[in-house]
C-alpha cells in the first residue's frame, strides 16, 4: 500500500507542475496574435491528451499481488497492464518448455532438456529487452523475478552441466547419452532445477492473472 500511496503523491505533484507549466503557456499565448494563439492552443492540447493517455495506459489498473516463492520469500508486487502483459509472455514461453515439465529417469534426454532451457533463457531476456522496464520505484517488479531466474536458477546449472555433457559427447561421439557416467547425478540436479523453476512460472501466472496455472503445468492445485 505504501508503494500505490508514493504513486498518488507523484501524480499529485506532477499535476501540479503540469498546471503551472500550463498557466505560464497560457499568458505567453495570451499575447500573441489570436491566430496563432488558437493553433498553439490546439497543438499543446493535442500533446497533453496524447501524454496523459499514455500515462494512464502504462499505470492504470495499479494491483498489489503478494506472491511466495520459496527461494526469494514473500514479495509484494504492485502491477499494471503492461507488467501483467510480460508476466504472461513469460509464463506461457516457461510452461510449454521442458524446464516446467518433470522428466523421469528413463524419459527424454538430457541434451534436449538442456536446450530448452536455453531456449527459455534466451527467450526470456528477449521479452524483457522488448518490453518497457516497470515505472514503479519501489517494491519487487516482474522484471526482478525474471532476472532472478536467469541468473539464480538457470546461469548457474546451465554454466555447469552444458560444457560437462559437451565434453561426453565429443569424446564419446557413437556412445549413447545413457553412457555418461554423470547422467544421473545430472538428471537429479534437473528435476531440482525444475521444481524451483516451477515456483517462478507460477509466480508468473499469478501476476498475468491465470486462473488454475496447476492445470498448464500438470501438477495437483495448492492453496
Amino acid at each position: 500500500m505504501t508503494t500505490l500511496f508514493s504513486g498518488r503523491i507523484a501524480r499529485v505533484v506532477l499535476a501540479a507542475l503540469a498546471g503551472c507549466g500550463a498557466g505560464v503557456a497560457l499568458h505567453a499565448i495570451s499575447q500573441a496574435d489570436s491566430r496563432y494563439a488558437f493553433a498553439i492552443v490546439g497543438a499543446i492540447a493535442g500533446v497533453i491528451v496524447v501524454l496523459g493517455m499514455e500515462f494512464y495506459r502504462r499505470t492504470a489498473r495499479l494491483t498489489e499481488v503478494r506472491i511466495t516463492v520459496p527461494q526469494l520469500s514473500e514479495l509484494t508486487f504492485v502491477v499494471n497492464n503492461d507488467a501483467q502483459q510480460v508476466a504472461w509472455q513469460l509464463f506461457v514461453e516457461s510452461v510449454t518448455r521442458t524446464s516446467t515439465q518433470r522428466l523421469g529417469d528413463d524419459e527424454g534426454l538430457i541434451r534436449e532438456a538442456l536446450t530448452s532451457l536455453y531456449g527459455l533463457f534466451a527467450t526470456t531476456r528477449d521479452t524483457l529487452k522488448a518490453s518497457r522496464p516497470s515505472m514503479l520505484s519501489e517494491g519487487f517488479t516482474v522484471e526482478n523475478l525474471a532476472v532472478t531466474l536467469l541468473n539464480r536458477e538457470l546461469r548457474p546449472f546451465l554454466s555447469k552441466w552444458h560444457p560437462l555433457l559437451r565434453e561426453f559427447e565429443n569424446a564419446n561421439p557413437d556412445q549413447p547419452e545413457s553412457a555418461w557416467p554423470r547422467a544421473a547425478e545430472c538428471r537429479g540436479e534437473l528435476r531440482q532445477l525444475q521444481a524451483a523453476t516451477r515456483e517462478y512460472v507460477l509466480a508468473f501466472a499469478k501476476l498475468a492473472g491465470v486462473q488454475n496455472p496447476h492445470i498448464m503445468l500438470g501438477t495437483e492445485s495448492r492453496d
